[in-house]
């Protein structure tokens, strides 16, 4: 379950980059498919992985709280990429996220690793 989380956010990463440099349709209609991979691989199996890991009467709550907290986290994201999208245009915000998903990906490649 961990290796399909982390290879949704390399995919997350190389979609990313992709949109920073893509210049023709072809291109980008093959990203969002690609894309469409990236959420098949991260929205269902996180909850499915929070299922497994917290007690069957606290189930509820904590996909709640993950959803709570997704959400947050992703007002605040979208609110600093429009940002550098005002500021700096397309390419160097998907370009940003393309790296800090890279990161986050890597992270947690490695905290996977080496918990197991």
């Amino acid at each position: 379950m961990q290796r399909v989380l982390v290879s949704g956010f390399f995919l997350f990463a190389i979609v990313y980059a992709g949109m920073a440099f893509a210049t023709t349709l072809p291109v980008f209609l093959a990203l969002f498919c690609l894309y469409g991979l990236y959420a098949a691989a991260t929205e269902g199996v996180a909850k499915a992985w929070i299922t497994n890991i917290c007690d069957k009467k606290d189930t509820a709550t904590a996909i709640g709280t993950y959803t709570a907290f997704q959400s947050i986290g992703s007002l605040g994201a979208s609110s600093m990429a429009g940002f550098i999208w005002y500021a700096a245009g397309p390419g160097p915000t998907f370009a940003l996220s393309a790296g800090v998903a890279g990161i986050v990906a890597v992270y947690l490649g490695w905290f996977f690793k080496s918990n197991n």
